[in-house]
């Protein structure tokens, strides 16, 4: 049985992507991930999803990948969000597509 199994599970897209989980996601992958890290799944609506996973205590966060999550992984500064609250999904900035390195824009 899974030893996780008693955790909530919560998708997470970057929109709705938080300070708290952006911390941990670049703890668990300070390197960025790979594909052994990546999880795929069929959501609700039947579409292919992947995500890597981040847990909490009571929670198993898996965050829907993106090049906007990449980008936003690879530029991370702890320093940025200490005027957020940990759970505020507006602390995310959505990068400038100029910026981005490749310039390629993921729809969600």
């Amino acid at each position: 049985m899974d030893k996780n199994a008693h955790l909530k599970r919560v998708i997470v897209d970057f929109k709705k992507l938080t300070p708290e989980v952006l911390k941990l996601l670049v703890e668990r992958y300070p390197d960025g991930y790979d594909d052994r890290n990546i999880i795929t799944f069929k959501n609700a609506q039947g579409e292919r999803i992947e995500a890597v996973e981040v847990l909490t205590e009571d929670t198993k966060y898996l965050v829907k990948i993106s090049a906007k999550l990449e980008y936003t992984m690879e530029n991370y500064v702890e320093d940025d969000y200490e005027d957020f609250e940990d759970d505020d999904p507006d602390a995310i900035m959505e990068p400038d597509p100029k910026d981005m390195v490749d310039g390629e824009e993921e729809e969600d």
